[in-house]
């Protein structure tokens, strides 16, 4: 009776540290963290990642880790400010944090949850602008939105045809604020496409829990996990495996990488 116990008591304090691992633990570096602590020694540039699961990174690949490796060494700071479930809505009640931060740089990486939960496409559209607008009002942050990665490999799949909508709302935004727009949707598509067995969109709590377990118990790679699921980029369907949190680094490095360098234009020429 006693091993009984023991065992049951082992299973569940495991199955606890698991979820919090999978669930509830903080991202690296979340706003409360930086602001008080306050930016690192030699930083130049804070750069604020807003959005879901997928910057949170406990579930899907760490592409804000990512340009902290690549870029921190050279004065960047970067804050996560991810969390899992999150809609716009949530970032909205959440806009303290990130103007607190006093940002240099913001991305969005937000949508899917949205778009998961039937949030009307009106209703994202107009929160996400009320997002861009509050950080253009009380930041002097410069802003990319990017676009929402598929749900599921079934790009011509029902998933991904209700994801549409809202990709084209974010692509529209980010016109009318004359921000940037990051095509991360695009670029994870011409990956998928060369997958043509992909599996019907098929995400579910379940899935993502063995997720977590391969990946934190078994020590097996989002890459080869996302492998034995049938999938090229993706882990569950939803979540991010380390390919297609690499192209997303690159392309906020890239989009950094130009934005620094016309600041730094526009300030020689106004000491001139």
């Amino acid at each position: 009776m006693t091993v009984a116990i023991t065992l049951i008591l082992f299973l569940i304090g495991g199955l606890g540290a698991l979820m919090y691992l999978a669930f509830r633990r903080p991202p690296a570096n979340p706003p409360k963290k930086f602001r008080t602590r306050g930016p690192r020694p030699g930083t130049h540039t804070v750069t604020v990642a807003f959005g879901d699961s997928l910057t949170h990174a406990s579930l899907s690949a760490d592409w804000v880790g990512a340009l902290r490796e690549r870029l921190g060494p050279g004065g960047h700071e970067f804050v996560n400010a991810g969390i899992n479930g999150h809609t716009t809505a949530d970032l909205l009640d959440r806009m303290e944090e990130v103007v607190a931060c006093r940002p240099d740089a913001v991305t969005i990486l937000i949508g899917t949850n949205d778009a998961r939960n039937g949030i009307p496409v009106t209703r994202f559209r107009t929160n996400l602008e009320q997002i861009v607008n509050q950080l253009q009002a009380r930041t002097t942050a410069h802003i990319a939105l990017l676009s929402a990665p598929p749900l599921g490999e079934d790009l011509d799949g029902p998933a991904n045809r209700e994801l549409a909508p809202y990709n084209a709302a974010i692509e529209q935004a980010a016109t009318r604020a004359d921000i940037t727009y990051l095509p991360t949707y695009e670029r994870i598509s011409e990956h998928i496409r060369s997958n043509s067995t992909a599996p019907r969109f098929a995400f579910s709590f379940g899935l993502a829990l063995r997720v977590a377990l391969q990946h934190y118990l078994l020590r097996r790679s989002l890459d080869d996990i996302a492998t034995g699921n049938g999938l090229t980029m993706l882990t569950d369907h939803i979540h991010l495996n380390d390919r297609a949190g690499t192209l997303i680094a690159d392309l906020v490095t890239e989009w950094l990488s130009r934005t620094l360098h016309v600041d730094r234009r526009h300030r020689r020429a106004a000491a001139v």
